[in-house]
């Protein structure tokens, strides 16, 4: 039997027995497949039948010619010609490997919005320390319960369930997914109105850092923190000097959050930075568990693993990140696919049901997680109507220097208003994600944004 179809099998063994149980570790004989049959992080190293998705031979770890460190990244795949195009015409022939969101988007911009597929690149790759503690995690990690949802206890500095067995634990291999121990980067965030204005909403700089992923601190020490981020807004004008500060827990009650208020000059302390709340980062336009296809506080929903399938997805996105100006890549009701790479490749489909006394604006949720990187790349919401609300979506591009193919840009289409969001556009800035030393850990409190704030 393949892996493919022991994918689904479990899943619905996971959905009798409950999409928050706990669940308990793999056999160490499991956790050889890591070493045989499987990739490092978990994906299965062989290709699919027909050759359209290739064996993975350990991820792209090239150095890409002229890249200076901090600076542009370049594309390696520049010279490559789309393989076929997919639009609002011909979309039925592959709505098998189509989300629905992007159905949705073709049939909603049909003479504007389609997807260019590509030949398909396994290019995710990690430093040897990630894949040993991969190995590790496999037999050490465990999901247990908690009043903020499904959390993981046991795993660190690596994917913690390379071998999944629920919808939970294929979450949160994407929250806590290799994308590097720190990183700085300048972005423009841009919303794009129903009659199709495009509105800076941000102009920021930003430092990140997984202390998760501290490979020199041990790993009882850590305190679940797992992602720190400060934003620092230098426009447009009316947003200038406005701050964030965060820092996600995996025990998502232990989470916290600062805002910096020009107009009070005070920091104050977010009550609830999680799910449906907007949050200050995308200037209240995303969600918090909107951010990069889904982060944070997971009790809002029942987590049910559908399985694993072949789909067109984003990826290796460096192309995006060519054109010297960011109009170039953003047109009036979606990302110019000129510049956005599709490319065939396996997913694991998560579906997120609701829970009964719950609230959230989203009563069901669909996440598609690339088998390679981890990388939520698309995600589907539906209101409490059942109607098909948002689509999610993230590029991931190849970062050899990490190594790591990681996403860069993400952001949603509204699918009911026609608005949309574009987080994170590099074009116009020097710097395209720094990599950087761990910063220190004062710099991500409220304190230190008290400190800083001069507007």
């Amino acid at each position: 039997m393949s892996y493919l179809n022991k994918a689904f099998i479990v899943s619905a063994a996971c959905l009798l027995l409950g999409a928050v149980a706990a669940s308990a570790q793999v056999s160490l004989q499991e956790a050889q497949q890591l070493k045989t049959t499987l990739t490092p992080l978990g994906a299965e190293k062989a290709g699919n039948q027909d050759g359209t998705i290739p064996a993975w031979t350990g991820g792209y770890t090239t150095p890409i010619p002229g890249y200076r460190a901090g600076g542009h990244r370049g594309d390696p795949f520049a010279n490559e010609k789309p393989l076929f195009s997919i639009n609002a015409k011909n979309m039925d022939q592959y709505a098998d490997k189509l989300s629905d969101g992007v159905k949705a988007m073709m049939k909603k911009y049909p003479d504007t919005y389609r997807i260019d597929v590509y030949t398909t690149h396994r290019t995710a790759a990690a430093p040897q320390w990630v894949y040993d503690n991969t190995f590790k995690n496999a037999t050490r990690s465990k999901i247990v319960n908690k009043p903020s949802g499904p959390t993981p206890e046991g795993a660190y500095a690596g994917i913690p369930f390379p071998l999944p067995k629920t919808g939970a634990e294929v979450i949160w291999n994407h929250q806590l997914r290799w994308r590097g121990e720190a990183w700085h980067f300048d972005v423009h965030q841009y919303l794009g109105t129903a009659d199709g204005r495009l509105v800076l909403s941000t102009d920021g700089q930003a430092e990140q850092m997984m202390p998760y992923y501290n490979k020199d601190a041990a790993p009882e020490k850590w305190n679940g923190e797992y992602w720190m981020i400060r934003l620092i807004n230098a426009g447009p004008p009316i947003r200038a000097g406005e701050a964030v500060v965060g820092r996600e827990n995996v025990d998502d009650d232990k989470t916290q959050s600062w805002v910096y208020l020009t107009g009070q000059r005070r920091v104050r302390k977010l009550p609830n930075p999680c799910c449906d709340t907007p949050t200050p980062a995308t200037a209240g336009v995303m969600s918090f568990d909107e951010l990069e296809v889904f982060s944070g506080r997971m009790d809002r929903f029942d987590w049910k693993l559908v399985g694993k399938k072949e789909m067109y997805i984003p990826y290796n996105n460096n192309k995006i990140l060519q054109p010297p100006k960011d109009s170039m890549v953003l047109m009036k009701h979606h990302l110019n696919p000129d510049y956005v790479r599709w490319e065939l490749h396996r997913v694991w489909v998560v579906d997120a049901t609701l829970r009964s006394g719950q609230r959230h604006q989203a009563a069901k949720n669909r996440y598609y997680i690339d088998e390679d990187a981890w990388q939520g790349v698309l995600g589907d919401r539906w209101d409490s109507k059942g109607q098909l609300w948002k689509t999610l979506w993230a590029l991931p591009m190849v970062m050899p220097d990490l190594p790591a193919t990681a996403n860069l840009n993400f952001g949603f289409y509204d699918l009911t208003s026609g608005t949309w969001y574009s987080c994170n556009m590099y074009n116009e800035k020097q710097e395209q994600y720094k990599i950087t030393p761990r910063w220190p850990d004062r710099l991500f409190t409220g304190d230190a944004l008290a400190a800083e704030g001069v507007r």
